[in-house]
């Protein structure tokens, strides 16, 4: 059975650099944090491959097509993954995604939160199949997410020590 970074790289998918925060921000968290056989993710936002926010930047639903909105849960997702292999080392140590919690910078009356974050869903129960890939999941419209960006996701895992 093909590795994550196997099937990624088969996918031409590149996992991004760690963000790159404004000057003078300093974010007091952790990205991830490990207790027992659990991952707690941050949120975390679409990235390129150099950390940069990942563009087109603004509401789904206005400045953001409802494709794009999609487009960037997946690239988000990309980013969960990459900040997971800085702090795991290995993608397939993660046995099971439990939990995703998904927000769109939601225009008024854009009420397609679901369809948006499916982009997260659908490459997570891709790469790790429907056992370990498969997730609870919220999808929410908020006014405003961090840097303008379309969509944010942090999750909970289950993996191996």
């Amino acid at each position: 059975m093909p590795t994550i970074e196997a099937k990624l790289e088969g996918q031409g998918l590149v996992l991004p650099a760690p963000i790159q925060l404004p000057p003078g921000m300093v974010l007091p968290f952790a990205w991830v944090r490990v207790r027992g056989d659990r991952a707690y993710v941050s949120g975390h936002v679409a990235l390129d491959p150099d950390g940069a926010l990942a563009k087109p930047l603004g509401k789904v639903g206005a400045e953001v097509t409802l494709e794009q909105g999609y487009q960037a849960a997946r690239g988000t997702a990309l980013a969960i993954l990459a900040t997971l292999k800085r702090e795991l080392g290995d993608l397939d140590r993660i046995t099971a995604w439990l939990r995703a919690f998904g927000m769109v910078n939601a225009a008024p009356g854009f009420d397609r939160m679901p369809l948006v974050i499916n982009g997260f869903s659908d490459l997570i129960i891709e790469l790790y199949g429907p056992e370990r890939g498969s997730h609870s999941r919220s999808a929410v419209g908020l006014a405003e997410l961090p840097f303008g960006a379309p969509v944010e996701i942090e999750a909970e895992l289950e993996i191996q020590g």
